[in-house]
Order: C-alpha cells, then sequence, then structure tokens
C-alpha cells in the first residue's frame, strides 16, 4: 500500500473556506497601507546564507538554530528567508533605492523557521511588513505606529495592547551591556540555561525572558534608560508625545529588547492576552545601522511585521465572516439547451458588472441536487434557468439567505438587477 504524502510537520495549507479571511485580512491591510502612500515590493524566498548571518546576527536562535539552510549545486549556501527586512534592505542596495530618496515599502509572503510548532507559531509562517527609509526623525517612527494602529480599526479588532521602548544607539546600548552582564554575572545562579547561553552573547534577550523564576533577577537589572544620551531621549519622548497627542494608547516597557541585532532606538510591539505564548501579533522599530551593515551608504530605517496566522486566529475567534471569496450568485442550469446555453448567458453577466462573483453549475444534475450546491457554495442568491425560462427569456431569482419569494428577470434586465444586490 502506498503511504500518504502529508504537509511537512509545521508547514500548513491554507484552505478555500478559510482563505476568505485571508483575503479579508490582506485587503484591509494593503488599503491602508496604500493611504499612507508604500508601495509594495517583492523580493525572493531564497537569499544567501551571509545576508541573514550579517543582519540578523551570528549569535541570534534564528541564526543559530532556525533557518532551513542548504548548498546549492554550485555549492552556494541558501536559506529560506526568516524574516523579510534584509531581503528589503538587500533589494534595495542592489537596486540603488537610497541614494538620496526617501523610500516606503510594504512587503509579504511566506518566512521559514525551524521552530518547535505550536499555537500561532509554524515553520513556514505569513508576515505583511513595511518599511521606511531615510528619514531619522521620531515622526516616521510614530508614522508606522499609527499605520499599524489603523489596521486593528479596519479589522475590527479590540484588545491589542501597545507597548514602546528605545534601545538608543548602538554607542549607547555598547555600555549599557557591559553594566548588564556585571549585574548578570553575580546572579548566574538565578540565570536558566538559555540565558547563561546568551549571557556573553546576546544578553539584553536575557531581559525578554519568559521564565517566571527569573522575574525577579530582570526586574532588579539596571534600565537601558538610565544610559541614553540627550538625542536618544529626545527621540523616545517625542514619540511618546506624539502617541499621546493621537490619543493612542501605549506602555513604555524598558524590558522589551526585540530577537534581532539590528535594532536601535524605537522599538514596540502590539501584543494580546488572547493567544497564549504567542501574544506577539506585530512588531518593530528602528535600525538605523542596517543599510550600511549590509554594504550601503549610511540610511535611516524604521519598519514593522506582523504575523498574519495570529491575526486570522484573533478574526476567527471574534467570529468575522466576511464575504470575500464568497459568491453573489449561483447558476442552476435545468435541461440541455440551458446547460448549453448558461455558460455564455453567464459571461454576459459577468461582462456587465465585474465584481459580481458568479458560480455556473457544471455537471448536470436534478434540481434539487443543484440547490443543495447552490447552498453549500455560501451563495447569496440562485439564478434559475430552465426549459421554460429560456424560451420566454427570463432567469429566476431565488434569495438563499433571506425570506423573499422568487422573482423573474429578463435577460437584458439581469445585469441592472443583480447590481443592486451585489451592492447590499
Amino acid at each position: 500500500m502506498v503511504k500518504n504524502i502529508q504537509a511537512i510537520r509545521g508547514m500548513h495549507d491554507i484552505l478555500p473556506d478559510q482563505s476568505g479571511l485571508w483575503r479579508f485580512l490582506e485587503g484591509r491591510v494593503i488599503g491602508v497601507l496604500d493611504q499612507y502612500g508604500y508601495g509594495e515590493i517583492r523580493t525572493p524566498i531564497l537569499e544567501m546564507t551571509e545576508l541573514f548571518r550579517r543582519s540578523i546576527g551570528e549569535v541570534t536562535d534564528i541564526v543559530e538554530k532556525e533557518m532551513y539552510t542548504f548548498e546549492d549545486r554550485n555549492g552556494d549556501s541558501l536559506t529560506l528567508r526568516p524574516e523579510g527586512t534584509a531581503g528589503c534592505v538587500r533589494a534595495g542596495i542592489e537596486n540603488g533605492l537610497f541614494h538620496n530618496q526617501v523610500q516606503r515599502v510594504w512587503y509579504r509572503g511566506p518566512m521559514f523557521r525551524h521552530e518547535r510548532p505550536q499555537k500561532g507559531r509554524y515553520r513556514q509562517f505569513y508576515q505583511i511588513g513595511a518599511e521606511a527609509f531615510g528619514l531619522d526623525g521620531p515622526d516616521i517612527d510614530l508614522e508606522i505606529i499609527l499605520l499599524t494602529h489603523r489596521f486593528w480599526r479596519e479589522l475590527g479588532l479590540g484588545g491589542l495592547e501597545l507597548e514602546v521602548n528605545t534601545l538608543g544607539t548602538v554607542g549607547e546600548r555598547a555600555d549599557y551591556r557591559e553594566q548588564l552582564v556585571a549585574y548578570l554575572s553575580v546572579h548566574r545562579g538565578q540565570l536558566d540555561e538559555e540565558s547563561l547561553r546568551r549571557l556573553e552573547s546576546n544578553p539584553l534577550r536575557i531581559l525578554d525572558s519568559k521564565n517566571p523564576r527569573m522575574r525577579e533577577v530582570i526586574d532588579g537589572a539596571p534600565s537601558l534608560m538610565e544610559h541614553l544620551g540627550g538625542e536618544s531621549r529626545t527621540h523616545f519622548d517625542l514619540l511618546c508625545a506624539g502617541l499621546d497627542a493621537a490619543g493612542v494608547s501605549y506602555r513604555v516597557n524598558p524590558r522589551l529588547v526585540r530577537g534581532l541585532d539590528y535594532y536601535a532606538r524605537t522599538v514596540f510591539e502590539w501584543v494580546t492576552g488572547r493567544l497564549g505564548a504567542q501574544g506577539t501579533v506585530c512588531a518593530g522599530g528602528r535600525y538605523d545601522g542596517l543599510v550600511e551593515q549590509l554594504g550601503g551608504r549610511s540610511t535611516p530605517a524604521v519598519g514593522f511585521a506582523m504575523g498574519i496566522e495570529r491575526l486570522i486566529s484573533l478574526l476567527a475567534e471574534d467570529g468575522r465572516v466576511p464575504e470575500e471569496g464568497v459568491p453573489h450568485a449561483y447558476l442552476v442550469l435545468m435541461g440541455d439547451e440551458p446547460q448549453r446555453r448558461g455558460q455564455l448567458l453567464a459571461e454576459r453577466f459577468r461582462d456587465g458588472l465585474p465584481e459580481l462573483r458568479l458560480v455556473t453549475h457544471c455537471g448536470g444534475g436534478s434540481f434539487k441536487s443543484q440547490f443543495k450546491k447552490a447552498d453549500r457554495s455560501g451563495a447569496r442568491f440562485a439564478l434559475v434557468l430552465g426549459e421554460d425560462e429560456l424560451a420566454r427569456g427570463v432567469v429566476g431569482v431565488k434569495p438563499l439567505r433571506a425570506g423573499g419569494e422568487q422573482r423573474e428577470i429578463r435577460f437584458e434586465a439581469v445585469v441592472d438587477y443583480l447590481r443592486t444586490l451585489v451592492g447590499q
């Protein structure tokens, strides 16, 4: 017996009855990005491994343990992208997008990390993100956060909380790092295995530990805020003042550090308590040194990424049933001549009303069986064409989701009638 081939662990199919929510989310989000003047960029799923080693950081969990990396036939080390920012920066440098220009771009697509699969965390997962290059003031940081705030309004999602912090400049963080390592070294006995590993390589990530047994030692650690220079403080204060003026609630979380090495100054996360351990649905910040680090000219930059699966879970939990992809109407065809003419008639309806989502029945079957399929399709109306209707030049229109009697509409008036129904 041949064994069935199944999806790879941690990678999942998005089926037709699920894709409506995805289309709803993506459509609303892209609409907001258009409002703010961000243009789409599409980068390859595969990149040279060195891109992520140099951008994310050699000693991060992503590079050390989670990347899908292999050698191709030429002996080049390639990696399935674990995140989207590095590819955007590489594309910008390679194509000269940063030379005395401001760029606002957005991207979407699958990312790959070899993690332990659990709710809200997959090995192939989808993100939408945006990046702004060439602006160094807190006003663009504010725009990025206001943009994400507008997403939740457009999606009808409540209960998301904004956390913000600043990591200062590279130099300020280096000074702080020394004091943090000194403090944590005194408390080595209270650190878990993962934190001990990070102590010398990436000590700031210890502050983000979710281990409750380490809460006391983390709470007692020195604060990065105390090591900020005047410019970094002013930048952060202006950002917070902008959020206050916009009426966006937030919490300053001094332990928010993010998991990627390239962040500096502003960092933020939108979090929820509704998804268990995977509570972050959108996160980002400023990464002014990354373009230069990857070989380009010094270019300030800020951006974010958000996990689509986690947002889909929240929408589904709220009972959102968007109509994206659901047919407006299902054309029932009874008899040989209606089946032959039905496809041509359906094309006339689609030509006259391009936004119409119309399923034409194929495969024959009884009147009853066709109506069952019409109902299962989710369509709001059934269009009925039998021998008698065809002879009289009319189509029956029967509501499937609400009350009302079937009525007949002449062929030449069907498009106008459907236009009123589609707009409801």
